[in-house]
């Protein structure tokens, strides 16, 4: 039966088709969602309502901190910061840049478990750590509300944001790391080249206007009016990232002006220099092995320098630290139950 044999052959040759059309289909990953690019919403956009008013009100704390809550203002209650500096000296672009540690997508972040305190911190919580270490104040209450204004637009900068999706961009960047110590005379003559034009010599920044009172148009890196010894900034792998990703003016991720080694020295430069000192930081991060290895002031559970802390290098800190841990979890492992 010619005929009928000639129709099962096709009926099978379909069948495996079939079959390694799925097989294949079967293989192929799922397909991710596509990542939200780099696209904050538009305060402009926002309706004249209590809502509109309160997130733009702020995006004015960021752009103009010390006008509303610095140590100048006239309702002597509202003076939580203790300098003159700004959010967005730090949050570049009102929090909007990339790697400029945006504010945009952390909505969601908090709360977190935060090593520093030992427990979880809220997004107020975050936005005090800011208010008393890098503006050298004290914190607000959380139903303050200049602290609901900028919980607002913190909020609203991660408009669209999926939750626990973690945007490309945050933070201040990750360049590769120094086998040496970051050397701050090194760093001086590369200060002198690319950041004095704007920042002076003495470090103090370019005022607004002849006096603080309307701020910095650039901020004092060090000094009486700069971010206090427990800020992040103080910390050189931060800010050594942040200037490479950032400055001088007009540099970017893309396009960075300092080479890996300029911006780990000058920002050794700047942290050497002089500021105002926190308070209590000997009670910062409770489980020392959580410490981060750049900051500056002990005490520490590796048995490294301050020294070696401030300035690195960081690898034989972190292998120490990593070999702690470690010895950590097998005496717990074995330690007998109550």
């Amino acid at each position: 039966m010619p005929g009928r044999r000639s129709g099962l052959w096709v009926f099978g040759i379909a069948v495996v088709m079939v079959l390694n059309i799925a097989a294949v289909a079967h293989a192929q990953p799922t397909q991710q969602p596509a990542a939200p690019i780099w696209t904050f919403p538009d305060i402009g956009t926002l309706p004249d309502t209590p809502a509109g008013r309160l997130i733009r009100r702020g995006r004015d704390l960021v752009t103009a901190t010390s006008m509303h809550v610095g140590p100048r203002v006239a309702d002597r209650a509202k003076r939580f910061a203790g300098n003159n500096l700004a959010c967005i000296n730090c949050h570049l672009e009102a929090g909007t840049k990339k790697f400029g540690i945006p504010l945009y997508g952390i909505f969601d972040d908090f709360p977190q478990y935060s090593a520093r305190s030992g427990h979880d911190s809220s997004i107020e919580d975050r936005l005090n750590s800011c208010m008393t270490r890098s503006m050298n104040g004290r914190a607000m209450p959380d139903d303050a509300p200049e602290m609901q204004a900028l919980v607002a637009y913190v909020k609203f900068l991660s408009t669209g944001v999926p939750a626990g999706y973690r945007v490309p961009g945050l933070g201040t960047g990750k360049m590769t790391e120094l086998d040496r110590a970051a050397d701050p005379e090194r760093g001086r003559p590369i200060y002198a080249r690319s950041c004095v034009a704007c920042h002076n010599t003495d470090g103090s920044g370019i005022v607004r206007a002849v006096n603080t009172d309307l701020g910095y148009m650039i901020p004092p890196l060090w000094g009486d009016d700069s971010f206090n010894t427990g800020a992040g900034m103080n910390r050189l792998i931060t800010i050594a990232n942040f200037l490479h990703f950032n400055m001088p003016h007009g540099a970017d991720y893309l396009d960075p002006r300092l080479s890996d080694d300029e911006a780990w020295d000058v920002a050794a430069y700047v942290v050497s220099q002089p500021r105002p000192v926190k308070a209590d930081l000997g009670k910062d991060f409770p489980d020392l092995l959580d410490k981060p290895v750049d900051a500056s002031y002990g005490p520490y559970a590796d048995g490294f320098s301050e020294q070696q802390h401030k300035y690195g290098p960081f690898a034989p800190i972190r292998a120490a630290i990593a070999k702690l841990k470690k010895e950590k979890g097998a005496a717990s492992s074995v330690a007998p139950r109550p």
